[in-house]
């Protein structure tokens, strides 16, 4: 069975901060290991600043159904890479095949990351989406694979899987090429209807968690009036330049068929129609749009629609291009 004894030094390599975990040399299951990529996923913990492995003890050890360890590192709240083990972990089950990763056993196929957030009210940290990028170019190179070999477990999944969750994968995969390449990690920032201080809406608007397309939690909805009471999405832009803008709405047929968003630019106010009875539960891009540098309003959903049907205020992205 082959290891990965060169993890930590080529993550280290790579920028990435590391904590080796104890023994992890030869913490690992029985089996074969004979990795030709990187799998990505979420742990389902809630984790913090205050509380940034959460889950790094399953991590190591297991759970009462699965024997550890479960990953060849787990990447904290503040993109800490923990490392666990150098040799096969059950992170990843069957495999059913996705991009250049064949079916079969993934736990030989695939050296797994384990990301931890709980996928379900909260995204991954942009500390952590930035050294799971690095860390991930950093691996690839030193097996001789170019960035389509980092997947999602959603991706290779035979059961189901949703992991990791309110993260573009194709996007993920674009970074890691450019940071292969060379080049930065394009910045991206994400700004949900629940972001503390992000979010803001007066009081027409209203909270609901009914569509299974949501991003997060819930989102907020209100009825189209000939005035705009905008729900506005703030963003710390990290310089002046060109910005990709994405939305994210859960579809429904009595939800409005021309929401308008408001993109507040470098040059003024453009405005944005979206048919929110369809094309829900996945990001959908507004946009390119030239944005000032700074800590603003950025974008806004209005009530201001001559179209029937609720207007919905789930999800925003801003991601530099």
């Amino acid at each position: 069975m082959a290891t990965i004894p060169w993890l930590v030094d080529v993550l280290r390599g790579a920028g990435v901060q590391v904590v080796v975990e104890g023994d992890w040399l030869n913490r690992m299951r029985p089996g074969d290991f004979n990795p030709i990529g990187v799998l990505w996923h979420h742990t389902a913990s809630t984790s913090s600043a205050t509380n940034p492995h959460p889950a790094l003890n399953i991590c190591i050890n297991g759970r009462p159904d699965l024997a550890g360890p479960l990953c060849q590192a787990l990447v904290d709240y503040h993109g800490v890479f923990h490392v666990i083990s150098a040799g096969r972990c059950n992170h990843a089950g069957a495999s059913g095949g996705s991009g250049p990763i064949p079916a079969g056993d993934g736990n030989t196929l695939m050296i797994g990351w384990e990301i931890d957030y709980n996928g379900v009210s909260q995204e991954m940290t942009a500390a952590q989406y930035n050294a799971s990028i690095a860390a991930t170019a950093a691996v690839l190179t030193r097996l001789g694979r170019d960035a389509s070999h980092a997947r999602g477990h959603r991706e290779t999944s035979t059961t189901g899987k949703i992991d990791p969750s309110f993260i573009d994968l194709n996007v993920m995969r674009a970074d890691v090429a450019a940071r292969m390449a060379g080049g930065g990690t394009a910045w991206s920032s994400v700004v949900d209807n629940t972001t503390a201080g992000r979010f803001t809406a007066g009081t027409s608007w209203g909270v609901s968690s009914y569509s299974g397309q949501r991003y997060g939690a819930d989102y907020r909805y209100a009825d189209p009036v000939a005035a705009s009471d905008p729900a506005w999405y703030r963003f710390n832009v990290p310089a002046a330049g060109n910005y990709r803008v994405d939305a994210w709405w859960p579809a429904n047929s009595g939800y409005n068929g021309a929401t308008p968003y408001i993109v507040a630019t470098s040059s003024g106010n453009r405005t944005v129609y979206v048919d929110q009875r369809a094309n829900g539960g996945q990001w959908r891009t507004l946009g390119t749009f030239a944005l000032p540098a700074g800590d603003a309003d950025r974008v806004a959903v209005s009530r201001w629609s001559s179209a029937a049907g609720l207007v919905i205020a789930d999800a925003v992205r801003l991601t530099r291009v």
